[in-house]
């Protein structure tokens, strides 16, 4: 079987990974688009300290997952939709032939395997994986596959309005318009918000923003958002260092700020810029299953449209090459993997 593996820090393509067998509550699928995550290029980058650190964490998300051994190949690919092919022994599943997407976690005995980065648990940039078949949602209505893998990074967005509490006339301001920042101007424009400010240094991305929803669209080198926006809510979708703390030396009083970019170093934050003005700030991290039940049902119905994000698409011969071009930010927003 095909698939595209990470080894020793760049994608490549096998033609001879074992053909994975369904076990009791799994089932066989075989991947019809896999979307290439900002994490996934971040993993393939920082592996070693994502590994490190997340050892380090009690209560992390995918805690039981097995050691990774970043010295053998790693299966990526976390957003995906797929065609039923087999199901294991004893397992209620979908009939072969229908087209599903699901919580990228895949159920097993020895216990709970997150399909983000394994050496053994297979993901999306694959011919065939598992899942779990408690876990499967059936694509409802016809959707395209290609648009359906997408409803893992729209219930991340959804997730952080859904931490922000916002309501339909509060203003919005989104910093950073990578497919996460898209994914919540995308959930903010759903839930009906009436002011949402989106800002973001590449021209191509602020287009992209005022096509899934943004009112107005800001240059941070032509000043910075605060000068014009003045949000109740603020959505920090770049994650890197120093960007918390401007949000709070500029923030308007009582302003709501969510995290949603994850920064891998080091950061430092002045508690006093928040301290007087009685910021909150909010982390968040994926979304629940409901979440993800609620991002498919909205895109199937043609509440959100997800194609003006998909600007690209590969096979998995071309994976390593999409990797290099999602490092450039006014080249593409999602690149889709269609083994």
């Amino acid at each position: 079987m095909r698939a595209a593996v990470l080894r020793n820090g760049r994608m490549i393509e096998r033609d001879d990974v074992t053909e994975p067998v369904p076990g009791p509550g799994q089932v066989l699928v075989g991947v019809k688009a896999c979307g290439i995550c900002g994490s996934d290029l971040h993993f393939a980058k920082h592996g070693k300290d994502v590994v490190a650190l997340s050892a380090e964490m009690k209560g992390m998300p995918g805690g039981g997952a097995s050691p990774l051994d970043l010295s053998g190949d790693v299966f990526l690919g976390h957003e995906f939709s797929a065609e039923v092919l087999e199901a294991g022994p004893d397992t209620d599943a979908p009939e072969p032939g229908t087209i599903v997407t699901s919580l990228p976690v895949l159920l097993s005995p020895t216990g709970i395997e997150p399909i983000f980065s394994s050496n053994a648990t297979i993901g999306g940039y694959a011919e065939r994986m598992l899942l779990s078949a408690p876990l499967l949602l059936t694509v409802p209505n016809g959707l395209d596959p290609r648009h359906a893998a997408l409803t893992e990074p729209m219930a991340v967005g959804l997730h952080a309005v859904n931490k922000s509490a916002i309501q339909p006339g509060e203003a919005a301001l989104v910093l950073g318009c990578g497919p996460i920042g898209i994914a919540i101007i995308a959930a903010l424009r759903h839930r009906g918000v009436e002011h949402i400010a989106a800002a973001d240094y590449s021209h191509k991305r602020r287009e992209l923003a005022e096509t899934m929803g943004a009112h107005v669209t800001l240059d941070p080198a032509q000043g910075s958002p605060f000068d014009t926006a003045t949000p109740a809510v603020v959505f920090e979708a770049v994650g890197v260092p120093g960007v918390i703390n401007d949000i709070l030396r500029r923030a308007p009083v009582a302003t709501r700020v969510v995290v949603a970019g994850v920064c891998m170093e080091p950061d430092t934050v002045l508690p006093f810029f928040g301290a007087p003005k009685e910021i909150s700030l909010q982390f968040v991290f994926a979304y629940d299953p409901m979440e993800f039940a609620e991002s498919l049902r909205a895109i199937a119905e043609a509440e959100i449209d997800v194609a003006p994000l998909i600007t690209g698409e590969v096979g998995l011969d071309g994976v390593a090459a999409a990797f290099d071009d999602l490092a450039t930010p006014d080249a593409h927003c999602k690149i889709l993997v269609t083994p």
